[in-house]
């Protein structure tokens, strides 16, 4: 059937220096639903790439139904707005996937160019409450909210109760993510006095890695940095921690994050972008503000001395993540893509 041939349209780079990307994981779930998908681009310049995902949207015009294109608050920002043009051109329905979590700042600082990619979309496609508010509050009103979908049953539940501070960190090395935070936070509950220790995983995208090797070094603590696992790796390493600490200064709706609520690791994570959105403060994770170390500490010491609520906490969390499900979301991706 036609309608479920779709050409998904973004960053199908494969390198050691970043994590899978969104056309990456859901192109992957919407083939395993039945869709047929066709995908641009693979191309390292940024020239070519850009030319590749043109020539695809002529190449498979006749072919699909649909055209997804992702679309982040960064540079990439200009190449879904140059397809999304073209698409107009050819009459070729096209489904924006929002991933980039300053995007709600494309929208006030530039709302013209705004205006040309979204408004002509069938559909935006948040996988955040905290994006479909953002472009909600400025007018645009077909913004489905489908979440970073897992395969729940990949992610056993394990209650880790908290005698010394075993801290995860799963992000990508990157400045924006604020990576030496987790650093200080394990200093200072050193310095207090607690056993606790630190893991960050992840690949390092701006030379953040060896940076925070220095930082700690200068610290005198000892991080372990394996670098970038697979998520069968990760999920297996995740059994020897007990919290997962998010120090982030800018986000969407991290699936690393949700990963931690569905294993079981309580959540202690920075209070920005889309993260009151996923997280409940208190109820299912905790939020403290950015760039505070003692916040997190608090937070940390917090969970520790209350087992009861902690555990409480962390059943509400993969209760909430049990409706990011794949069996769920694939239905939701079915309207956008073939019912709506």
């Amino acid at each position: 059937m036609l309608e479920k041939n779709v050409l998904y349209i973004g960053n199908n780079l494969y390198n050691s220096k970043t994590n899978p990307s969104s056309i990456q994981v859901i192109g992957k779930q919407l083939e395993s639903a039945g869709f047929t998908m066709y995908y641009s681009s693979s191309k390292n310049n940024k020239v070519l790439r850009l030319l590749d995902m043109l020539y695809s949207c002529v190449k498979y015009k006749r072919v699909v139904s649909h055209v997804i294109i992702d679309t982040y608050s960064t540079s990439n920002f200009y190449y879904a707005l140059l397809v999304s043009q073209l698409c107009r051109l050819i009459k070729l329905p096209y489904v924006l996937s929002l991933n980039g979590g300053n995007l709600p700042m494309r929208l006030e600082k530039y709302p013209k160019l705004s205006g040309l990619l979204f408004k002509h979309a069938k559909t935006l496609v948040s996988p955040s409450l905290y994006l479909q508010e953002a472009f909600s509050k400025h007018g645009y009103s077909k913004v489905a909210f489908i979440p970073n979908a897992l395969n729940l049953v990949n992610y056993p539940f394990t209650y880790r109760p908290i005698s010394d501070i075993r801290l995860l960190w799963v992000r990508s090395f990157c400045k924006i993510y604020n990576p030496c935070l987790a650093v200080d936070v394990l200093k200072a509950l050193q310095d207090r006095g607690y056993t606790a220790n630190l893991c960050m995983v992840g690949p390092d995208t701006d030379g953040s890695l060896a940076i925070v090797k220095q930082y700690a070094n200068a610290k005198g603590v000892q991080v372990e940095t394996p670098g970038k696992l697979s998520k069968t790796e990760w999920i297996t390493l995740a059994k020897d921690y007990n919290v997962f600490i998010n120090t982030t200064n800018f986000d969407n709706m991290p699936v690393s994050v949700i990963e931690g609520m569905a294993l079981g690791l309580p959540i202690v994570s920075t209070n920005v972008g889309g993260l009151p959105y996923l997280i409940a403060d208190g109820v299912d994770g905790v939020l403290v503000p950015p760039k505070n170390t003692e916040a997190f500490v608090s937070a940390l010491l917090h969970l520790k001395a209350h087992p009861e609520q902690t555990m409480a906490m962390v059943l509400a969390a993969r209760e909430k993540v049990s409706h990011f499900d794949w069996e769920v979301v694939k239905n939701q991706w079915q309207q956008v893509l073939v019912d709506g």
